[in-house]
């Protein structure tokens, strides 16, 4: 591989009860890219998170990882046993290599301090994901890996963390790889696409992918990728504050 290139798949393939969930898809990711996955429901997209990840293995195909990776996942889901008396803080101690300055520096940055001490089987949809982005984001990936990162975040908190995420590419100077449901908001935080449906039907950046007639055929015409110009910014808890001029 490549010096700057993180992960590298070939020619993936997975077969569940005879249906084809992954057919020779092949993919690269490189350090500061931010690459997302977009596909109708059931079209392997998580599924080959799973696989990049090393907890499935394909039928056939290969992964490579650059020597000594580190990976930030946000699952889609993760499911804790409802008796378990843990708060939001002692849920991210659990985190390989955490320590209190950087739990303190990312529900900061996450604007979610105000829970720390709440127990999690108590958090709101909106809440958990950005507990579970906090979690990710702790041991300074150098891929972040985000499975649909918006669910049950409100249309401003939404936009709040799609402009979020190229700053902390910036910062931690890694790579992203999102699966995504959300087009319009999502095409203007991304460098790459990869429009799949069991296959990749077709790649590269969203002004390209948007005008191909794969993409088309699944999603319809494309809409105009969503810009923020206002003097004001949506902030992650939904408040909105003025922007702040550099």
């Amino acid at each position: 591989m490549k010096a700057d290139c993180l992960i590298q798949a070939q020619d993936l393939c997975l077969e569940r009860q005879h249906k084809r969930v992954l057919d020779q898809v092949s993919l690269t990711v490189e350090r500061g890219q931010i690459v997302t996955l977009i596909g109708p429901n059931g079209c392997g997209k998580s599924t080959l998170l799973r696989i990049l990840l090393g907890l499935e293995k394909p039928d056939s195909g290969r992964v490579e990882h650059q020597a000594g990776l580190r990976i930030g996942y946000m699952p889609q889901r993760l499911s804790l046993e409802p008796r378990l008396p843990l708060t939001v803080e002692g849920f991210l101690k659990l985190a390989r290599g955490a320590c209190r300055q950087q739990i303190d520096e990312w529900l900061t940055r996450l604007e979610i301090t105000a829970i720390r001490q709440q127990d999690i089987q108590a958090l709101s949809g909106g809440e958990w994901q950005r507990v579970l982005l906090a979690r990710a984001l702790l041991i300074r990936p150098d891929i972040l890996m985000l499975d649909e990162p918006v669910q049950g975040v409100d249309v401003q908190g939404q936009m709040a963390l799609y402009q979020l995420i190229p700053t902390l590419r910036d910062e931690l100077n890694c790579a992203v790889l999102m699966v995504s449901h959300d087009l319009h908001l999502v095409m203007a935080a991304t460098d790459e696409v990869i429009c799949m449906n069991g296959h990749v039907c077709c790649s590269g950046h969203p002004d390209k992918v948007t005008l191909d007639p794969a993409y088309q055929q699944l999603f319809g015409q494309p809409l105009a990728h969503y810009t923020h110009h206002h003097d004001h910014q949506h902030c992650l808890d939904g408040h909105i504050e003025p922007a702040q001029h550099l």
